[in-house]
């Protein structure tokens, strides 16, 4: 009885192990629409706000900026190296450390 239990608290373990979570809806999207056919941000699938109202138009639906995108992440500028113990690249107008 001892090892049909823990053979199944080991199962159930690896199978736990080796589920992904789930990506947010919609959080590679800049722009979504909203509306009776859309409600909250259900549909946060387009690249460009004129994407978004060339699909709104002679409907009652809105374009509002997704408030979960978080944007391309910008390379560091060319040549920068790190410090030890920094990963972060120095803020704009500051120069070198």
């Amino acid at each position: 009885m001892r090892r049909a239990i823990l053979a199944a608290l080991t199962a159930s373990g690896l199978m736990a192990l080796a589920a992904a979570p789930a990506e947010a809806v919609g959080t590679r999207y800049p722009f979504c629409i909203q509306g009776d056919e859309y409600p909250g941000l259900s549909n946060c699938t387009f690249t460009s706000y004129e994407q978004c109202r060339a699909t709104a138009s002679g409907r009652f639906l809105t374009c509002i900026a997704n408030p979960f995108f978080v944007g391309e992440i910008e390379s560091p500028a060319a040549g920068f190296r790190p410090l030890p113990g920094r990963a972060l690249p120095p803020a704009p107008g500051y120069g070198r450390y």
